[in-house]
Parts: C-alpha cells; sequence; structure tokens
C-alpha cells in the first residue's frame, strides 16, 4: 500500500509557479518601461496636442418670424395677411425694436390646385396661400431672446404667427482665434516640458504647428465636431481651439 501523500507538499508547485509568474510580470513591466523612458531619450522631436478654452457671450441675434392667409382668391388672402401684418409690427413696436431692424421678405404665393377623387390635378386652383416673413437682426441679444418668448401672445390672440428659434452669434471670432491659438501654443509647451523633463531631456524650437477646427458649443457642453462646432441656439458659448505642436528635443 502507497503512502498516502502530504497535502503541503503538493501546493509546492503551484505556489513556485505563481512567483514565477509574478517575476515575470514585473521583468516585462520594467522592460516596457524602461524602453519607453529609452525611446523618448533617443527621439530628437515629441508631438503634444494643447488646447485653450474660453467663455463668450453672444454679442449678435437675428430671429425670423411669419404670418399666413389661406383665401379662395388673391384678394381676399392679400387683405387678410396685410391685417395679420400690421398687428405684428405693432407687436414688435411695443417691444422697443427699431423699425430699422425689421425686414420685410416679398409676399410669398403658394396656389393651392383643384384635385379630383383619382387624386389628380384638375388645373385649377381652389385657394391661395399668402406667406409673409420677418427678420429681426440686433445687437441686443437679450431684447431678442425675450420677444422670441413672449411672441406666442401673438398666438395666443388668435393670429397665424410662426416663430422661429433665434441665432445667437459672436462677431469678434477673428481676433478671438488668434489669442486662443496662442494659448493653446502655450499648453501644448508645457505639457511638452512635464513630458522631457522625466527623461531630462530638453525641449527645443517648434518643428511643426498644426491647429484643428474651433469647437464653439453652448456653455459646459461636451458636444464636438469634426467639421467643427458652431452653436447658435444659447447666448452663453464657450470657445475651444486645439493645436499639436511638434518640438525638436534635445
Amino acid at each position: 500500500m502507497l503512502p498516502e501523500s502530504n497535502q503541503p507538499v503538493s501546493k509546492l508547485p503551484q505556489l513556485f509557479s505563481g512567483l514565477l509568474a509574478l517575476s515575470l510580470s514585473l521583468v516585462v513591466s520594467s522592460y516596457i518601461a524602461g524602453n519607453a523612458l529609452k525611446a523618448l531619450r533617443t527621439s530628437d522631436s515629441l508631438t503634444v496636442i494643447g488646447s485653450a478654452t474660453r467663455p463668450i457671450r453672444s454679442d449678435f441675434a437675428t430671429w425670423q418670424s411669419s404670418v399666413s392667409s389661406q383665401q379662395a382668391t388673391l384678394p381676399l388672402a392679400y387683405r387678410e395677411v396685410k391685417q395679420h401684418t400690421e398687428k405684428v409690427q405693432a407687436y414688435f413696436k411695443s417691444k422697443n425694436i427699431p423699425d430699422d431692424a425689421i425686414a420685410l421678405t416679398a409676399l410669398e404665393t403658394q396656389p393651392i390646385p383643384e384635385v379630383n377623387n383619382s387624386g389628380v390635378q384638375t388645373g385649377r386652383n381652389i385657394a391661395y396661400r399668402l406667406i409673409q416673413r420677418f427678420e429681426i437682426r440686433s445687437k441686443d441679444v437679450d431684447a431678442i431672446a425675450e420677444i422670441a418668448r413672449s411672441s406666442t401672445d401673438l398666438i395666443n390672440d388668435g393670429l397665424p404667427f410662426t416663430s422661429e428659434p433665434p441665432s445667437y452669434l459672436y462677431t469678434e471670432l477673428g481676433k478671438l482665434r488668434v489669442d486662443m491659438i496662442s494659448e493653446a501654443t502655450k499648453d501644448a509647451k508645457a505639457r511638452g516640458e512635464a513630458i522631457v523633463n522625466v527623461s531630462s531631456s530638453r525641449l527645443g524650437s517648434v518643428r511643426k504647428a498644426e491647429t484643428d477646427v474651433f469647437q464653439i458649443t453652448a456653455r459646459y457642453s461636451t458636444e464636438v465636431s469634426n467639421g467643427g462646432a458652431y452653436n447658435t441656439a444659447t447666448i452663453e458659448k464657450d470657445i475651444r481651439a486645439v493645436v499639436a505642436i511638434t518640438f525638436a528635443v534635445e
């Protein structure tokens, strides 16, 4: 009869295997880290991404709206849409919108064709629809925001009034872009110096610089677009610039 095996002895191969695996893991990690530092020391250039973000406030707004009338004849439709237009203009005046900030387009005429039971047009018009569009352009963005919100009063008065969301713009982007690129470049340099300091190297001159598209988004938004974002729905915005700078490493 064979002697019974001792339980602690049977675990020794497993313990040895575990220690061996741990040792190999530490060796591999050290090798990878060493190679990374070696690559930084031997490389003669380093590309770093820098960014800059600033809050901005829209300084110009546009707002479009319209009234319409549909009647059996053009004269009837014209008389009604004219009455609607006068009421809208009086409403704008009550909100202290100056006349030179309001633009009226030419009247749009849309004939309504007669259709028979087979769904085929007969060649006759049974009615006409006229549309008068308004556009307000102003630097007083708060006033535009307020009148756009309160314009539902016209609908409550029974007017066939349609309002589009205002568009809020920032007109000083040209100058701001230059400042933002400068800030993003400084950020890239600071990041590059933090990297090369690990390897006791020194950041040298700029070899190449590339700018990404600007992202103008709603405040605190994470929205991005490959073609660049330009949010016009909100007054308060953030503008973000990103640059890729290649430095010489000495």
